[in-house]
Order: structure tokens, then C-alpha cells, then sequence
């Protein structure tokens, strides 16, 4: 946190440490616009601290004004106070001290979504489900998730207790949970597909160590399953390090490999990187599973796969982002993480998706595909830049029911699967386990009362035609109509409760599962009905098909 003194104080702070780099970085004109800019600054911020209104606080206003100056460039460029060191650790090494557990807001209570397993929160037996009503005495009702992560995140080795309420239980118990070092696993489920010779890895996160987890999976998968094939699954994966980056394409690259480059405005931010350990493997059929979801990182690895020809991508366009951002300490436990330079993959491309030159806001549109420049892969395919990675293998994306985006809006599933737990104190292992038509049904009967009401798309064209004919002066013409087709298509949510079954009952399976086998037993249970899993198999199983996709047309 900023430490605490007179506004004046901490300009001067601020002011000298700017003056002196302005002053051996800039030229003259630059110098003068700076110098003059600053001294505008400082001066409407003393003005502010004598005749405001109301007494200003010096930490706030200041806070303000670095974050809505950063906020101009790009997103990626972040001030990180001393009280926000905690969060950017968490980013960087997926460590941090507390109790081990996701959290969600419901209502007016922050409440356990999900323990970690061999955490706190596991070992003093909290489940999802679980309210938070007090921490160490405070009330947490109307606490914000960030208000309750921060009281419960502390050094380890401290203690914090926890009133909770259990779902079904209206009686309130007391916890007494001793904060410990989390670490999140990067590689949060591997093993072996249902075909019994494909391997399966999935990354979560770049940060430290995170090749090293992917390498032991892939070393564990070859020597005790014998794997003839593997999928790296990136989907959803936001990126992080990018040394960690580079080490995990080493895995499945020659030593000696250019994996990304780097060009910034000063020479010391452009950079070559090579692989520089021995591979895992360099043979063995890879597919690579990405989405919208796959940023920084993951696009790195996913990129250099398809740029070297070594696998197949497989899903939907990744995110685009092509920027690196390094951190620089500004003072009193502060940091600021800002874009230095632009990454280049092995074919010469950035994929990079948006252009802040200009500055950044909400409304930036990415580079349309016309405008996209062709490369080469070591095998001559074509590959473009400026909008991240695209598939070689492209999977649609699938869309909830209207219906099942409404259950899952209102937490009905989650809520239902408090009382499904309660209830059923095993079940099957996840590649055993499927929800009996009288469990669904038990569902249904559950959020009968709930209020979880939508529109359906052809529901929503009608609105909006009704809109335009009244604008238009024709509704007196087609009102009849309008009524008639209104009254055919009205959805019926207890018809649509089993007419989209599949794909709600697939949800319920997915949470019951992680209530007994954790996020891993998420992961195992989903696999199944994954599009780009089932695509890599039958890529697998067609050697010459796999050879092709990799080879210039």
C-alpha cells in the first residue's frame, strides 16, 4: 500500500522520480512538454488539497490518476500497490497464502465454490456450498468476493476462523482454519484417453515450474501407458511467463530452436529465445486444443507447434494477444507491469489481435482478416498474423439453450447440487458416473419454484419486429400475425427442461463430479463430451489425414 503522507509529499515523490528519467531519456521538446504537463499536475493537485470541498485523501486521488493514465495505453499495463503484491505473486507463481478454496457471491454472502484439495479449506472440511458469515469476528454479509479473498488470503502459518452455514443446516458452526502457502498446479489432470494409447495434459497457467509439470506428464504417460500420441489442452489458459513459454514448446522441439523473438523501442527489449534443453519428444503426434480463452503464452506454444509443423491445432481461434509486458519496481513495494515490446512466432508473425497505438478504450475493433499478412511454416503452409492462432482443425463453438444459460446465471445448478451432495456420500469414479433419470427429475422438482425465466431467440426477433412495425407504422397490419406466432412459440420451460436435458444434465454431471473428486475429476468427467478431444482421436487414428494437415497444399 502507499504509505500515508501529506498530498504535496507524495507528488514530490512522484514528480522527482519522473523529472530524472524524463531528464536523461528525452529530448529537449519532450523534456519541456513534461516538465510543463507535471507542473500543471502538481499545481491543480494542491489546489485540489487546499480549497476541495471536502478533504481528499491523498493515497486515492493519486491511485486514480496513475490508474486512469495506464488505462489509456492497454490493458495489459497495471500499477500494482504494495497491498496488490499478493495478487501479482499469485500471477506469476500460482503461490499465495491462505485457506485454499474458490469463492462465488450469492445474494448478500461470498460463499465456497470450491476447496483445493491437501489445502486449509479441504482439511478442515469445508465444502461448496458453504456461507461465509464471519471472518474473525467481522460480519461478511454484503462483502464483495475481493472484499472476503483479501481477509482470508495472509501469511501462512496465521490462523483465521470462519462462521459458516451449511446448506441445509441453519445452524451455524465455527472453523479455525491455519493459512498455508497455496500453490495452484499448472497441470491440474493428466492421463490416458478412452482409446488407451492417447495421452492428455491439460495446462491451466504459466507460471513457474509449469514445464516441469507438463514434461514429468508427458515422461510419466510415455513410460507407464506406453502413449502413442498426446493432447496439450490450452483452452482456456490465459498465458503467463514466458520463459515458461519457451520451455514447454522446448519439450516437443530440437534444442537450439528459435521459439519467439521479441521487438520493443529500446534494442535491450528485442530479443532472441531459443530452446535450450534437450526435447521430451519430437516425434510422437501432437494436437494442441485452443479457444477463445488461449492468450499470451498459450498462443506462443500453440504458434511455434504450428509454425514448426510439429502438430496439429485444433478448436477455434485463439485470443490475439501479442504483447509482453515486463515489471519494473517503482518504489515503496510498488510495481508496474507495462507492454515493452511485441512477440514474434518462428514464421515471423505477431498475432497480435488489437492496435493501441492510438491509445486504449472498450471500443479498440481487432484488425479484420483483410487486412491479415500471410507466412510460412517450415512445411510452406500458409499461417496469418494480427488475430491470434488459427486451428488447423476448426471445432464450431457450442451454445447453451437459452434455458441452460438461465439456470446457470441463477446458480440453480450449483444450488441443486448442494442437495444432491447432502444426499449421496459417494458416487462412481467420474468415467463410471451418469445421473439417473430420477435424479434429473429431482432436479426439475427443485427449481420448480425458482425464478429463472428467459427469451428465447425466435421470442426476441418478435419483440424486435414488433418494435420495427411500430416505428414504421404497420403493426395495425400485422398485429394478428405477430399474436399467433407469438402464442406458437412462447417457450415452455418445463417442456424445455427436457427438451435440452442433454446438455443441462451434462452440467449437473460436471458439479457433481468436482464435489467428490475436485477440479480434476471435472476435467476427467468432461472429457467425454469434448468436440476437440473426440477431433485429435480420429486425427490420430488416420495417420495419413495428420501427415496431410501438417504438409503444404
Amino acid at each position: 500500500m502507499l504509505k500515508k503522507y501529506s498530498g504535496l509529499n507524495v507528488l514530490a515523490i512522484i514528480l522527482f522520480s519522473i523529472f530524472s528519467v524524463s531528464f536523461v531519456a528525452k529530448t529537449s521538446n519532450n523534456y519541456f512538454e513534461i516538465t510543463k504537463n507535471l507542473d500543471i499536475f502538481a499545481t491543480m493537485f494542491k489546489e485540489l488539497d487546499m480549497f476541495y470541498v471536502d478533504e481528499v485523501d491523498p493515497e486515492k486521488l493519486i491511485r486514480t490518476g496513475i490508474d486512469a493514465m495506464l488505462n489509456s495505453l492497454d490493458p495489459y499495463t497495471t500499477f500494482y500497490s504494495e497491498e496488490d503484491m499478493e495478487g501479482y505473486r499469485m500471477q506469476t507463481t500460482g503461490k499465495y497464502g491462505g485457506i485454499g478454496a474458490l469463492i462465488r457471491r450469492t445474494d448478500d454472502y461470498v460463499i465456497i465454490s470450491e476447496p483445493y484439495e491437501g489445502f486449509p479449506a479441504f482439511k478442515a472440511g469445508l465444502m461448496a456450498g458453504d456461507k461465509i458469515l464471519e471472518i474473525d469476528g467481522v460480519p461478511a454479509k454484503g462483502k464483495s468476493t475481493d472484499d472476503v479473498s483479501k481477509m482470508l488470503k495472509g501469511k501462512p502459518g496465521t490462523d483465521v476462523e470462519l462462521k459458516i452455514e451449511r446448506f441445509g443446516d441453519k445452524t451455524p458452526m465455527t472453523k479455525t482454519l491455519t493459512r498455508d502457502e497455496v500453490k495452484i498446479k499448472n497441470v491440474p489432470y493428466y492421463g490416458v484417453l478412452e482409446n488407451g494409447k492417447t495421452g492428455f495434459i491439460r495446462l491451466s497457467n504459466f507460471t513457474e515450474d509449469c514445464s516441469k509439470e507438463v514434461s514429468d506428464a508427458l515422461k510419466e504417460l510415455k513410460s507407464e501407458h506406453n502413449i502413442q500420441s498426446v493432447v496439450l489442452d490450452l483452452r482456456g489458459n490465459p498465458g503467463g511467463l514466458l520463459n515458461e513459454a519457451i520451455s514447454v514448446a522446448n519439450i516437443f522441439v530440437d534444442k537450439g530452436q528459435e521459439i519467439v523473438s521479441t521487438k520493443g523501442r529500446k534494442q535491450e527489449w528485442s530479443n532472441s529465445y531459443k530452446s535450450k534443453s534437450a526435447p521430451v519428444d519430437t516425434e510422437i503426434p501432437l494436437a494442441v486444443l485452443i479457444d477463445r480463452g488461449s492468450a499470451s503464452a498459450s498462443e506462443i506454444v500453440a504458434g511455434v507447434i504450428q509454425d514448426m509443423d510439429r502438430g496439429v491445432i485444433i478448436g477455434q481461434r485463439s485470443f490475439g494477444k501479442g504483447l509482453v509486458q515486463t515489471t519494473k519496481v517503482v518504489g515503496y513495494n510498488s510495481k508496474v507491469k507495462m507492454t515493452t515490446a511485441k512477440y514474434y512466432l518462428p514464421s515471423g508473425r505477431c498475432i497480435q489481435a488489437i492496435d493501441y497505438s492510438g491509445g486504449y478504450n472498450d471500443n479498440l475493433e481487432k484488425i479484420p482478416d483483410s487486412l491479415r499478412t500471410s507466412f510460412k511454416t517450415t512445411n510452406g503452409r500458409t499461417v496469418y498474423d494480427a488475430g491470434g492462432v488459427d486451428p488447423d482443425i476448426d471445432i464450431d463453438i457450442e451454445m447453451y439453450a437459452n434455458i441452460t444459460q438461465s439456470l446457470m446465471n441463477k446458480q440453480l445448478i450449483f444450488g441443486y447440487v448442494n442437495q444432491y451432495r447432502l444426499k449421496h456420500s459417494t458416487i462412481p469414479t467420474p468415467d463410471k458416473f451418469e445421473l439417473a433419470q430420477a435424479d434429473y427429475d429431482d432436479f426439475v422438482k427443485f427449481i420448480s419454484k425458482e425464478d429463472y425465466d428467459y427469451t428465447t431467440s425466435s421470442e426476441q426477433l418478435l419483440k424486435d419486429l414488433e418494435e420495427s412495425a411500430k416505428e414504421e407504422q404497420y403493426l395495425a397490419v400485422i398485429e394478428d400475425d405477430l399474436e399467433n406466432l407469438t402464442s406458437k412459440i412462447k417457450h415452455d420451460k418445463q417442456k424445455d427442461l427436457y427438451k435440452f436435458q442433454e446438455e443441462i444434465e451434462q452440467l449437473l454431471e460436471y458439479e457433481i463430479v468436482s464435489r467428490y473428486y475436485y477440479q480434476t475429476g471435472r476435467i476427467q468427467e468432461s472429457l467425454e463430451d469434448t468436440k476437440e478431444v473426440a477431433a485429435a482421436m480420429e486425427v490420430f487414428a488416420d495417420t495419413d489425414k495428420y501427415k496431410k494437415l501438417l504438409k503444404a497444399n
